[in-house]
């Protein structure tokens, strides 16, 4: 099993000693998000700090940004780690899009899908010296004079990962990218009898293999050196699927687990302003669908019974006290849990 943690975010200078700390203790990736400041920058600084960890925005928003802009930033990240970084995207929901970027919404499946294909149209471009015609659906790349192109890297292609909860972008995410960020809003029942399914019909349609395709996480791990820590970490979890809960998109994967009702009432909550009140809807047994919980001993077992056999990578973020040796302790035993990723096929 494949271990991210998250890298600090808000203060600059936080970031290449975090990072240099994560890779000593032995996680496989450091990952930013989207979500109150740019995630780019962050693993920048890491990259220049570190020789080995991966560097992943886990997501980046795509539609904000042209194609060109994020090829570009995945470009320059891809060199200076010397082929460490992983592009992570995803589309947000049609508010977010509309109202917070002022951006026009369409079916966001297909237009993913094109942003991806355009992508590698713009950096086979600039790695070849091939001329850039790319007529998309969505996006159309024709211009791209010498001045604007930066010297070719050498490097393997930057693998792309999507964020994916509906059917149409599990599908596309197994057709044309190198891996999936399952939401943490997402049991490992819908993970078996949802999201594999219809990646592994995208992958048929793309002609990928399993192999080389990251599946990421799927869920929320919870851990500590004592059940005070670990309560109080459950505690975090709840308001966070009372959050998520509330958002229609993800009422599917409340179905599965016949929580209609209580999405429905999240929503209506939500509507209302009643943000505070939401956590109080979600009971402990609606937090464990969707987290591994567990103190330090336990949590290796926990994470294989959750996600075990269905995802390559998981996200854990140790209580900032955790002694070096004993964080290392605990990775060594959970990347023991077996996994079927074997690497990236990104060729150049």
């Amino acid at each position: 099993m494949r271990v991210f943690t998250m890298l600090p975010m808000r203060h600059w200078r936080e970031a290449g000693p975090f990072a240099a700390a994560a890779e000593t203790a032995g996680f496989d990736a450091v990952m930013t998000v989207e979500v109150a400041h740019d995630p780019f920058t962050p693993l920048a600084l890491a990259a220049l700090a570190t020789e080995r960890i991966e560097l992943t925005p886990s997501i980046a928003v795509a539609f904000l940004r042209s194609p060109t802009v994020t090829a570009s930033q995945a470009w320059d990240l891809q060199a200076n780690s010397n082929g460490r970084f992983v592009l992570g995207l995803g589309s947000q929901v049609r508010g977010h899009n509309e109202r917070r970027f002022g951006i026009p919404w369409s079916p966001p499946a297909p237009r993913l899908r094109d942003y991806v294909r355009a992508l590698r149209a713009v950096w086979h471009c600039w790695e070849t010296g091939e001329k850039l015609d790319y007529r998309g659906e969505h996006y159309k790349l024709t211009l791209m004079t010498p001045d604007f192109s930066p010297e070719p890297t050498g490097l393997p292609m930057v693998p792309v990962t999507i964020a994916a909860v509906g059917e149409a972008m599990l599908r596309v995410a197994g057709e044309v990218c190198d891996g999936v960020r399952l939401h943490p809003l997402c049991s490992r029942r819908y993970v078996e009898e949802v999201a594999l399914r219809h990646i592994t019909e995208g992958m048929r349609r793309g002609g990928r293999n399993r192999a080389n395709f990251d599946v990421f996480g799927g869920g929320f791990v919870v851990t500590g050196p004592d059940q005070e820590t670990v309560a109080a970490g459950i505690e975090r979890v709840r308001q966070r699927v009372a959050f998520y809960g509330s958002t229609r998109s993800y009422l599917p994967i409340l179905s599965l687990h016949g929580l209609d009702e209580l999405g429905l009432k999240l929503h209506g909550m939500s509507l209302d302003g009643r943000w505070n009140e939401m956590t109080s809807e979600v009971s402990d047994d609606v937090v464990r669908i969707f987290a591994a919980c567990g103190i330090y001993g336990e949590i290796a077992r926990a994470i294989e019974e959750r996600f075990g056999g269905v995802a390559d990578a998981i996200e854990i973020n140790f209580p900032v006290d955790t002694p070096a040796g004993l964080e290392r302790e605990l990775l060594t035993d959970i990347r023991r849990i077996p996994h079927t990723f074997t690497g990236f096929d990104t060729k150049s």
